[in-house]
């Protein structure tokens, strides 16, 4: 019995790029080009908001969720097309995509919980003693309204 052995080196034919690779990649070029231009617009609009003397924090709060939201979009695209996880199978996707939906969110926990610990902090004074107020309960005693039958 005569075992064949392999040393040869795996290699694939590279030729010139496609037009259609071409196109994807100018495609993929406009589209991160234009949402990072949105997203900068915001950010100046934004920055020229807070100059203002009438400042509105609700809408601030709303572009900054778009910026966040277009951001998400970036992120998505930029792992679909450079990482090509847009050509995987949906469980090849979700075995990548879902520990890092975990670690956002573990990242917004500990921001939380930073952010809950600076304002405990923030307020907790050790040498000065904290005031309560007692109220004394009015003395329970005597019959009833209506009495015992």
């Amino acid at each position: 019995m005569e075992h064949q052995t392999f040393g040869g080196e795996v290699t694939f034919p590279h030729g010139a790029p496609t037009d259609d690779s071409k196109k994807r990649i100018w495609r993929t070029t406009f589209i991160l080009s234009g949402i990072t231009i949105v997203e900068l617009i915001l950010g100046y609009v934004i920055y020229n908001m807070h100059k203002s003397a009438d400042v509105n924090h609700s809408l601030i709060l709303a572009i900054k969720g778009v910026i966040i939201i277009l951001s998400l979009a970036k992120a998505f695209y930029i792992v679909s097309i450079f990482m090509h996880l847009g050509d995987e199978i949906r469980n090849m996707i979700m075995t990548i995509v879902v520990p890092l939906a975990l670690f956002i969110w573990f990242i917004v926990a500990f921001l939380w919980d930073g952010n809950s610990w600076k304002n405990l902090r923030n307020e907790y004074r050790p040498k000065t003693p904290v005031k309560y107020e007692q109220k004394a309960e009015p003395a329970h005693g005597g019959a009833h309204e209506g009495g015992l039958k």
